[in-house]
């Protein structure tokens, strides 16, 4: 049966018309169409208006009563702290945060708190990781060699800061897209500009920075591949990436013909893949070993090396051997000379030799420094018949999808060979632009709910689910553009809205027949904490968390069985310090063909491609690693010990302090009955051969520590652990 029906879909779908070339398809595509101007309901027309804090309420309750659903109450005070502190910091409150919260009756407390935490600077690791997803991050490239990406954690930390910052996002889309074009001053070759990093340069370095985003994707590093197979997958994977991230379009189809369902054209495909030919991957020595100060001095320089390298090589392939002209060999001694002068300005040691050799290579696209002055040297781009390289047809320009041009009134084509990104990065952050500004709403939204106004993050097109409250995203949307697309404003409009605050734990029958996958927003979605959360919340509740921000990824150790799955042992060398291995989860390495373990269980998203919505499965394993990974078993007894040390010896208060960490309230009644009568059976049949207790368990009985460790392991394992309501 299932072999038939994907053989009627598949004739269907040849059969259909494409949409790019149906005249009235960009009609259908609500996404392309302007910003709507739309007021909230008036809040007299509402059945509930007693509910409204903010207009995000009034637009939500319209729904819900045309269709006849009840909202849930508030949540308590309890679950709304735990809520906010996983959603902005991805870190369980402490107790005596809990009750100063609790403790705090003025009507400004909830804002207050919402302020305190977009101010910590964990923060930034939060919602930076969320934007990792979508920038498909990893620290190698994946395929046979999985080459190591030794400095890609820089753009980790610029992610973490610029969220930190509050960056503009259409600042923050600038810099990855074409921050080296908008912001170019550490390309200068002259190494009399070079040496001088100012504040301004550091400005211009950070976005370089960024536009290390491109150079995040998989890539192959086989020997028999050719250049212009690798420069292929390259320009596909910057297209596609871009489209999916910053547009919320999916493109892959229009590689091999006209998109079947949105007006995208397989010229525009490739139109959009010629506005990267002036990027090319270099192999960039840094030394590894530099401290940050002295990164932040050197790399204009070894930056202004490679590329007068790069200027060199580009011009030898340009004239292929020909007889040079005066002018040609004036321009190849210009060039030599630079690459000299920058060489003498690397930073030398007291022997005159130059520092510490480097140990990795980081990649990064660059803007083709001879592209000005020599437009033959950039990268021409075909479209190519059914996506066949081998096939090459008419050569394009670089041009802006035609449907998108239409919609924001613009010209099609770009100043082609060079500055096309710069071009394409201002024109996506437009204030009239009617997806960029939608698309991160959007995703906001979701890593807020569990779930988009658009269901499909990185689908605005007609194969992705249309908008639940398409008012509201486009209200929300103009609001975000107009206070300067500051995403911490974003936060505390979403978060002070009744909508927000309401409980999980409610249900009518009504309400689950009408919606049962609560798409109309009547209580708040129950969602599991990610991987890197969990692993945080774990190492939080113990008391082992290395809160210690930046730098190159950490790599724990693994158990026995997990390194006999390793395909190469020099692929997860630990890191020598065991002080790194309980970083928080966002600094935990990130191989394309080893998952960490834990990481992998718990469904982090596959690397290959940007990731809009991180799966949620419930398999065995996730039990397994709880109650028996070493890992987990050390923590539990870490936690036991940090019972012990706020609470003293008495099981009842143990009791209470364990659930106060790791729950954020304290044990109903039955709890503290039936928990205090499992530590008493534990002690009974608990091993006379302990294993190794940490110092903080050292006052208490051998077997009464087990038996705490026990009770905290449990903790770890109850669903109210790993869920926030």
């Amino acid at each position: 049966m299932g072999k038939r029906l994907l053989i009627i879909w598949v004739v269907i779908h040849c059969l259909l018309p494409s949409a790019a070339a149906d005249k009235d398809s960009d009609a259908l595509m609500w996404s392309l169409r302007a910003l709507e101007q739309v007021e909230p309901p008036p809040i007299d027309s509402l059945q509930f208006s007693d509910r409204v804090r903010n207009p995000i309420d009034q637009f939500v309750l319209q729904r819900l009563e045309a269709a006849g659903l009840e909202p849930a109450p508030a949540a308590d005070r309890r679950t709304l702290i735990r809520r906010a502190y996983f959603d902005l910091l991805g870190l369980p409150p402490t107790p005596e945060q809990v009750n100063a919260f609790l403790a705090d009756k003025a009507d400004d407390a909830w804002p207050r708190l919402i302020d305190s935490l977009l101010a910590s600077k964990h923060y930034g690791e939060r919602w930076g990781r969320h934007w990792l997803d979508v920038a498909r991050y990893a620290d190698s490239g994946g395929y046979e060699t999985d080459i190591y990406y030794r400095n890609a954690w820089r753009y980790r930390d610029y992610v973490v800061n610029s969220f930190n910052s509050d960056k503009p996002y259409d600042v923050f889309v600038q810099e990855q897209i074409a921050g080296d074009e908008l912001w170019p001053d550490n390309l200068d070759l002259d190494p009399r500009r070079v040496y001088n990093v100012s504040a301004e340069k550091q400005r211009h370095l950070e976005a370089r920075i960024g536009t290390g985003f491109y150079a995040l994707g998989p890539r192959i590093h086989e020997s028999g591949l050719d250049a212009k197979r690798l420069a292929y997958e390259s320009l596909t994977d910057w297209a596609d990436t871009t489209a999916s991230a910053f547009m919320g379009l999916t493109l892959a189809c229009a590689r091999c013909h006209d998109h079947k369902f949105d007006p995208i054209t397989q010229d525009d495909y490739f139109a959009l893949q010629a506005i990267f030919a002036d990027a090319r991957e270099i192999e960039l020595p840094l030394w590894h070993s530099m401290g940050e100060a002295d990164w932040r001095q050197n790399y204009p320089r070894v930056v202004a090396v490679q590329e007068a390298r790069e200027a060199c090589r580009l011009f030898e392939a340009s004239v292929q051997g020909k007889a040079l002209s005066p002018d040609e060999l004036a321009q190849k001694q210009q060039l030599l000379a630079a690459i000299g002068q920058a060489v003498m300005n690397l930073p030398t040691t007291t022997a005159g030799q130059e520092t510490i050799p480097y140990d990795g290579l980081m990649h990064i696209p660059v803007a083709n420094v001879l592209g000005r002055e020599h437009p033959a040297l950039i990268r021409p781009v075909y479209l190519l018949d059914r996506g066949e390289l081998h096939k090459p047809q008419s050569r394009v320009r670089a041009a802006l999808p035609a449907s998108l041009a239409a919609a924001t009134t613009t010209s099609l084509e770009l100043q082609a060979p060079y500055e096309a990104r710069k071009e394409f990065a201002l024109w996506l952050t437009r204030k009239d632009h009617p997806l960029t500004g939608r698309v991160i709403v959007n995703r906001i939204w979701h890593w807020h709910f569990g779930r988009g106004i658009v269901e499909t993050p990185n689908d605005f097109g007609n194969m992705g689910q249309p908008p639940s409250h398409p008012e509201l995203l486009d209200w929300l949307t103009t609001q975000f553009v107009r206070d300067g697309w500051k995403i911490k404003n974003l936060h505390r409009l979403i978060m002070n809205s009744a909508v927000y605050r309401q409980s999980s734990q409610f249900e009518t029958a009504g309400n689950l027949s009408a919606d049962f996958d609560n798409r109309l927003l009547w209580r708040m979605n129950r969602r599991r904490l990610e991987a890197e959360a969990l692993w945080d919340n774990v190492h939080a509740s113990a008391g082992t968390i290395n809160l210690k921000m930046g730098g190159p990824p950490v790599v724990p150790p693994l158990a026995e069985d997990e390194i006999a799955s390793l395909r190469d042992k020099w692929h997860w060398v630990v890191s020598a310090d065991p002080a790194q291995h309980t970083r928080r989860g966002i600094y935990i390495l990130v191989r394309r063909n080893f998952k960490f373990p834990m990481f992998e269980v718990f469904d982090t998203p596959v690397t290959s491609q940007s990731c809009p919505v991180r799966d949620v499965t419930t398999v065995a394993p996730q039990a397994l690693w709880g109650l028996n990974n070493a890992s987990v078993l050390r923590q539990a007894m870490h936690m036991a010990g940090r019972v012990v040390g706020d609470a003293g010896n008495d099981p009842t208060t143990q009791v209470d302090r364990a659930w106060q960490i790791a729950l954020g309230r304290p044990p109903s009644d039955a709890e503290s009955t039936a928990a205090i009568k499992l530590l008493h059976d534990l002690q009974q049949s608990s091993s006379s051969s302990a294993p190794e207790l940490p110092d903080s368990l050292r006052s208490v009985p051998p077997s009464h520590a087990q038996a705490l460790a026990k009770l905290c392991l449990a903790l770890f394992n109850l669903s109210e652990f790993a869920f926030v309501d």
